[in-house]
């Protein structure tokens, strides 16, 4: 099987640890509205930052099935290497600094399929700025000289740059991510959705 995942099923209200598989590689997963839990995970990937600065985002949020709403960031996926963060700001009491001054910091790479709608619901709803932002899909089109790939979601782009299919189902996309417990079915899918990003992300720009 392609994709799996492992709870650790830890005994805590602030936070769980997963290790989510997609093909060969094994992503470690936090996943927490803890502000310390998030600035600890932070300090845990400054060395590993360092070496690679491309750093995978994505944001999730309640379905909005009529045009009267419009409900906020419910989660905010951060993936550096093989290490995912999943910060479910919907429940968190606040928001540490250290990710205000990581997010804001141009010198790493922040990755995603359309991240621009991203990164301006996450200015709009929680005051969070990302500096320096890479659309994959513009990034592709220009690497591999195919315009086509201009507007490609994350499906596509795993199947064109990585060589591996990537399985959306319908069902999780639109359940509900502002609970307080996420399924592991929804923990799987955001650690893949910000690890792939940071996968191709890393393989366009080793580019020549």
């Amino acid at each position: 099987m392609a994709i799996s995942i492992v709870d650790h099923e830890l005994p805590y209200d602030t936070h769980n640890l997963y290790d989510v598989t997609f093909y060969n590689d094994q992503i470690h997963t936090l996943v927490t509205h803890s502000a310390p839990m998030v600035e600890s995970w932070l300090s845990e990937i400054m060395p590993i930052i360092n070496e690679n600065p491309i750093v995978g985002l994505d944001v999730e949020w309640r379905p909005n099935f009529n045009s009267n709403s419009d409900h906020p960031i419910a989660t905010l996926q951060l993936c550096v290497d093989h290490r995912c963060l999943i910060f479910q700001l919907i429940h968190a009491q606040n928001i540490p600094q250290s990710l205000f001054d990581f997010l804001a910091n141009g010198s790493y790479k922040f990755v995603g399929a359309g991240i621009q709608n991203d990164t301006e619901k996450l200015l709009l709803d929680y005051d969070l700025k990302v500096t320096n932002t890479v659309n994959l899909g513009a990034l592709a089109a220009t690497k591999l000289g195919r315009s086509e790939l201009k507007n490609a979601g994350l499906k596509g782009l795993s199947k064109e740059v990585l060589r591996k299919e990537l399985q959306k189902s319908r069902k999780v996309t639109m359940s509900r991510w502002d609970n307080e417990w996420l399924t592991c079915n929804q923990v799987q899918y955001a650690c893949i959705d910000a690890f792939i990003s940071s996968e191709i992300g890393r393989q366009l720009t080793a580019m020549a």
